[in-house]
C-alpha cells in the first residue's frame, strides 16, 4: 500500500518546466523596459509602479515554486525513507520470482506425469500466479525507484533556476527602487520648474486681464472698449497690416447674472415699468415695503464686515448716495432708475443681514460716496420709498452689472453658486434672435459701450485688436496641442513676452505637435462661431476643425499677444482650470 501512495504523489505532481520559461520571458521583457527607461532618463512614477506590478507578480509566481519545490523535498524525504524498505522488498521478491519459476517448470513435468490430472493442474496455476505477482511487484518497485532517482535530479535542476530567478528579482528590485528615488527627484525637480513657470505666467495673465479695467456698472468714469468694426459691421478700424485680419468680439461683461443696466434702460424706452423691468431680470415673490429706519453701515475694506465704520445712517439715506446708474435715465417716468433704486435696496438689506454687517462702498459690493447723488436720483428713491423684493419672505441678494451682451443668466451659469432669485431668460432682446446680426440689432443693451467689443489692442498696429492669420494659427496650433497634452500650458503664453523664458514660439508648437501625430495650421481662412439658445458660444469651427468654444477662449487669453484677449478673461491656476474657467463666455469674430 505503501508504494501506491508514495507512486500517485509524485504521478499528480506538475512538472514546472512552462513556468521557468514564462518567468524567464517577463524578466527579459523586464530588462528591456528598464534599459530603456535607464537610457530614456525620462519616466516617471506611474510607469514605474506599472513595473513594479510585474514584478511582484514575478516574487508570486516565485513564492508558489517554492512551495512546490518544498512539497517535492517532503516526499522525495519521504521516498527515501522507503528507499531501503523497497530496495529489500525487490531482493526479496527476486528470489521468490525465480524459486517460483523453478517450481512452476517442475509442475508441468508433474503435470504430465501424474494420474491426477486436476490436483496437478490446481497446482500449476497457483505456482503461475506466483511468479506473476512477483514479476508485477519487481516492475512496481524498479518504477518507484526510478521514479524516486528522477524526482531528485529534477528537484536539484529547479533549486538552481529557483536560485538565479530570485538573484534576478533582487537585482531587478534594487534597480527599481533606485530608479523610483531618481524618478521622484526628477519629477519634483520638474514639479518645482512648472509651478515657478506656470507662476510667471499666471502673473503675466493677470496683468494681461488688469490693464483693461471692466465697467462693472453703468456709471462708470471707465472709458468704453472702442470696437474695430462699427456695430453693423460697416466701417473697419485700419490695422496698420495688409491682407486678411481676424478680431474676436465679446459680447458684454462679467457678470451676466441679475439685472442688465443697459438694458433696463432698453426696456425703459420700450416702455416698460420698473416692476416688468425687475421681472425680466429676478425671480422673486412680490415687491413690498420695508422699514427705512433700518441702520446701514458702510466700511473702507472691499468686502462686508471689515475694515472701518466711515458711514452710517438709515436705509434710504444710503441708497440716495449709491452710484451705480446715470441720473440721465428718465425714460418713461424713470423707470429705469426705479428699478435699480429697488435692486440696490434689495441688495443691501440681504448682502448685510438686514443691517447687522456692514458693507464696503466700491464695485465689490455697490458704489458709495458721503454725499448725495442729484435731485432726479433722490426723487426715484421717493418714489419707490422702501421697496425691495422678497422671495419667501426675504429680500433677494440683487446683483447687477452694466451690460450683458444681450443675454441673461442664473448665477449658477456662471461658476457662482446657484440661486433661485437669478434667472436663465435667455435673449434680452426686443425681437426674436437667430444668428449675431438678430442679437446686435436686437438686444436691448446694444447702446452700452462695451456691447460688441475686440478687447485689446496694439500700438504697432494703429491700437487695433486685429490678428494676423498666421497669429490666429499659432493660438489654433496652442490649442491642439494643449488638447494633445496638458502639461504643456506652461509653455503656451504670449511669444511677445521675455518674461516667461520657457514659453514656445509658433515654430516650436508645431514641432511639438507633429511629435504628438498631429498635423498643425500654417494659416487661417474662416472662422465660425457656433452659439445655441443659452447664449453661450459653443463651438469654434477653424476651416473645418471644431473646437471648444470656451476651452478656445481661455487659450486665445493665455496666447493671444499683448493685451488682447475675449471676455470674460480669467485668471487661470492650473491646467485643469482652462476646461473650467469662466466657461460662460458670447463671443464673435470678424475677418475683413
Amino acid at each position: 500500500m505503501c508504494i501506491f501512495v508514495f507512486l500517485f504523489l509524485f504521478l499528480v505532481l506538475p512538472l514546472q518546466a512552462d513556468l521557468y520559461d514564462d518567468l524567464s520571458r517577463q524578466i527579459d521583457e523586464l530588462n528591456k523596459t528598464f534599459a530603456a527607461i535607464n537610457s530614456a532618463n525620462q519616466t516617471n512614477e506611474t510607469q514605474l509602479q506599472g513595473l513594479q506590478k510585474k514584478l511582484d507578480s514575478i516574487k508570486s509566481q516565485v513564492a508558489v515554486l517554492e512551495r512546490e519545490i518544498e512539497k517535492k523535498q517532503a516526499q522525495v524525504a519521504e521516498g527515501e525513507k522507503a528507499f531501503a524498505v523497497q530496495q529489500k522488498l525487490l531482493n526479496q521478491r527476486a528470489k521468490s520470482y525465480y524459486k517460483n519459476m523453478g517450481k512452476n517448470s517442475f509442475s508441468i513435468v508433474n503435470l504430465l506425469l501424474s494420474e491426477n490430472i486436476s490436483e496437478s493442474l490446481q497446482n500449476y496455476f497457483y505456482q503461475k500466479t506466483l511468479v506473476d505477482e512477483d514479476k508485477k511487484a519487481i516492475i512496481r518497485i524498479a518504477v518507484f525507484i526510478k521514479q524516486v532517482g528522477d524526482q531528485k535530479k529534477e528537484l536539484e535542476t529547479e533549486k538552481t533556476q529557483l536560485a538565479a530567478v530570485k538573484v534576478e528579482v533582487d537585482k531587478q528590485s534594487t534597480f527599481l527602487a533606485g530608479e523610483v528615488a531618481k524618478t521622484k527627484t526628477y519629477l519634483g525637480e520638474l514639479q518645482s520648474k512648472i509651478v515657478d513657470l506656470s507662476s510667471q505666467q499666471q502673473a503675466l495673465l493677470s496683468a494681461k486681464i488688469n490693464s483693461i479695467p471692466l465697467p462693472r456698472s453703468a456709471q462708470t468714469s471707465l472709458g468704453g472698449c472702442v470696437p474695430d468694426v462699427d456695430l453693423s459691421g460697416g466701417s473697419v478700424k485700419d490695422s496698420g497690416f495688409g491682407g486678411s485680419k481676424f478680431a474676436f468680439f465679446s459680447f458684454g461683461v462679467p457678470n451676466k447674472i441679475g439685472m442688465n443696466q443697459y438694458g433696463a434702460w432698453g426696456r425703459a424706452k420700450a416702455g416698460r415699468n420698473e416692476t416688468e423691468i425687475l421681472q425680466a431680470y429676478y425671480n422673486f415673490d412680490q415687491i413690498e415695503t420695508v422699514d427705512t429706519n433700518i441702520n446701514i453701515k458702510v466700511n473702507d475694506s472691499d468686502g462686508f464686515n471689515a475694515g472701518n465704520i466711515i458711514w452710517s445712517d438709515n436705509l434710504e439715506e444710503y441708497v440716495k448716495r449709491v452710484y451705480e446708474m446715470p441720473s440721465g435715465w428718465t425714460e418713461n417716468n424713470s423707470s429705469a432708475l426705479k428699478a435699480q433704486v429697488i435692486a440696490i435696496r434689495s441688495y443691501v438689506l440681504a448682502a448685510t443681514d438686514n443691517g447687522n454687517i456692514s458693507i464696503c462702498a466700491n464695485e465689490h459690493c455697490q458704489v458709495f460716496k458721503t454725499e448725495p447723488k442729484d435731485d432726479v436720483w433722490k426723487q426715484a428713491v421717493s418714489d419707490t420709498a422702501g421697496k425691495v423684493m422678497k422671495q419667501g419672505g426675504k429680500p433677494i441678494k440683487a446683483w447687477f452689472s452694466s451690460t450683458h451682451g444681450g443675454i441673461i443668466l442664473a448665477s449658477g451659469e456662471i461658476g457662482w453658486s446657484s440661486t433661485d432669485w437669478t434667472k436663465h431668460g435667455g435673449f434680452d432682446a426686443s425681437g426674436s434672435v437667430n444668428n449675431f446680426s438678430d442679437l446686435k440689432n436686437n438686444a436691448y443693451d446694444r447702446e452700452s459701450k462695451w456691447f460688441y467689443c475686440d478687447w485689446g489692442y496694439r500700438s504697432q498696429y494703429n491700437n487695433t485688436a486685429w490678428l494676423k492669420p498666421e497669429e490666429v494659427a499659432d493660438i489654433v496650433n496652442a490649442y491642439l496641442l494643449y488638447s494633445k497634452d496638458k502639461n504643456t500650458t506652461v509653455h503656451l503664453g504670449r511669444t511677445d513676452s521675455s518674461d516667461v523664458p520657457d514659453t514656445w514660439d509658433a515654430s516650436k508648437v508645431k514641432e511639438e505637435l507633429r511629435n504628438r501625430g498631429e498635423s498643425p495650421l500654417d494659416s487661417v481662412n474662416n472662422i465660425e462661431v457656433a452659439w445655441d439658445s443659452s447664449g453661450i458660444s459653443q463651438t469654434v469651427i477653424v476651416d473645418g476643425r471644431s473646437l471648444s468654444a470656451q476651452r478656445f477662449k481661455n487659450i486665445f487669453n493665455l496666447r493671444a499677444p499683448a493685451n488682447i484677449q475675449i471676455k470674460p478673461a480669467c485668471n487661470l491656476t492650473s491646467s485643469d482650470d482652462i476646461d473650467k474657467a469662466c466657461t460662460y463666455a458670447l463671443f464673435n469674430v470678424e475677418k475683413r
